[in-house]
């Protein structure tokens, strides 16, 4: 029987064997759509989806099982590299704790400089000739004609300052405009906050003593004003660089272990971080109305001196440990970015260079999508939808 079976196929016309193959493919497509009609229902099932994420979470970080293949004599070995491996933790514990006093060091050199640029921003001192004097990078040179019109510009703005009778002291706005310049801090900014930090004359990093844990320290100097009497905002930030015993292998590094902000002393009427509201209750029984005078939170950057404790436990809930980390990010930011390059926040020079690093990823994904379409059009099975409508269609709509 399945010698004659062979022999009808063999006799069969090729025309007949392809109308063979595409009723096949068209059952089997027909079986794909139902499969995906039923995948699609039991996706849209929150029991099915629940069962599904708790299975994958259980397989999250399980063992491909390899390891427990090898030989006993085997295992015996890796357990020696690992023990290998916490030793290379702790001494890269005792790396950063050495970089940790470099820095303090080299903080120290840095300072007079960084005492200068406040003493110019804040006009207790004002630069010579020479120390003004800007060499510009070749591309940067004006033409002879576009220098003779910026200095035209330059004399017509002086002459209608004098008439002003204007005379700007130091840098005005300097921090306000470097804290608006930097996504991270302008999102916490609010329009309140600006005539405030219109009073903020220098930041500053301060580094733990020798010998004592690994702390550093973010002062904000500010100007006598009307909503604070303080002239000093501080916020402490403590580190640890010690693998954790009970998991060693996933130290990366120093982590900061809690923060410790200061208290503000508001003038009377003038605290941006507390807003007073009115809401009105009706009592049950007479129906009578009332109003209701309440103070609660207001969004402020001077929360940032207000950070969520960290408790002995170390638990927390997720509201506030993402509110911790997200301090923790801009702490960073502050001392590591903000605090030594400050002036080229303010001109937007060191913004120009972040986004040429996003430019350049950006460039990258374009290149792999070119790539996609390239190989979609290689695909011999590939075939564009009918209807797709070209681009310049597409933008006339």
């Amino acid at each position: 029987m399945a010698d004659l079976d062979n022999k009808d196929q063999a006799e069969m016309d090729p025309a007949d064997m392809e109308d063979v193959e595409e009723v096949e493919e068209e059952e089997t497509g027909e079986d794909n759509s139902k499969a995906r009609q039923l995948t699609m229902q039991m996706m849209q099932n929150p029991q099915i989806l629940a069962a599904l994420q708790e299975r994958l979470d259980g397989l999250v970080g399980s063992p491909s099982g390899y390891m427990e293949s090898l030989p006993k004599v085997v295992k015996r070995r890796v357990n020696a590299l690992k023990n290998l491996q916490v030793k290379c933790a702790h001494i890269e514990a005792k790396f950063y704790e050495e970089v940790h006093e470099l820095e303090r060091k080299y903080a120290a050199l840095y300072q007079p400089l960084f005492d200068k640029r406040s003493e110019i921003v804040r006009a207790a001192y004002e630069p010579t000739d020479e120390e003004c004097e800007w060499k510009q990078d070749e591309e940067e040179e004006l033409t002879v004609s576009k220098q003779e019109e910026m200095k035209e510009k330059a004399k017509v703005e002086e002459e209608k300052k004098d008439e002003e009778k204007e005379d700007p002291k130091g840098i005005p706005e300097f921090w306000l405009t470097v804290f608006k310049n930097v996504d991270l801090l302008s999102e916490m900014l609010q329009e309140h906050d600006e005539p405030i930090l219109k009073h903020l004359q220098d930041i500053k990093v301060k580094f733990s003593d020798a010998g004592q844990p690994m702390s550093f320290t973010l002062e904000f100097h500010f100007e006598p004003n009307e909503f604070f009497t303080n002239t000093l905002l501080t916020k402490t930030y403590k580190m640890r660089s010690e693998p954790d015993e009970s998991d060693p292998f996933s130290f990366d590094g120093p982590e900061i272990m809690g923060c410790t902000g200061c208290s503000i002393d508001w003038v009377k009427g003038k605290n941006v971080t507390l807003k007073t509201i009115k809401k009105k209750q009706k009592h049950k029984g007479r129906g009578t109305v009332r109003t209701v005078t309440k103070t609660v939170p207001n969004d402020s950057f001077f929360n940032f001196f207000s950070p969520p404790e960290v408790p002995e436990g170390g638990e927390m809930d997720e509201d506030s440990e993402a509110v911790l980390a997200a301090d923790f990010e801009i702490g960073h930011f502050i001392r590591e970015r903000i605090v030594p390059r400050a002036v080229l926040y303010f001109t937007g020079e060191a913004i120009e260079d972040d986004d040429d690093d996003y430019d350049e990823e950006g460039e990258e994904a374009d290149d792999e999508e070119g790539e996609e379409e390239a190989d979609e059009e290689n695909d011999p099975d590939y075939e564009p939808k009918k209807d797709a409508k070209p681009p310049e269609e597409c933008k006339q709509q």
